[in-house]
């Protein structure tokens, strides 16, 4: 029985991935992996303040409810 299954790996998954070898996103978390491993943590926050500062400064995006 050749079963693959259709999962929310953002709920089902925040403890460790269920699929193991057969996961659909294995080259992703193959890659987060590896920047974990090669990325000084000084780096990581480096990295997580040059995308902050970008944020802030993009202008306002305003969301209107839509009308019924």
């Amino acid at each position: 029985m050749n079963v693959n299954p259709t999962i929310n790996c953002k709920e089902v998954c925040v403890n460790g991935c269920i699929l193991g070898d057969k996961c659909p996103n294995i080259e992703f978390r193959e890659a987060a992996c590896k920047f974990i491993q090669e990325t000084s943590l000084d780096k990581m926050l480096e990295i997580a303040e040059e995308a902050r500062i970008r944020k802030l400064m993009q202008p306002p995006q305003w969301i209107f409810p839509e009308e019924h």
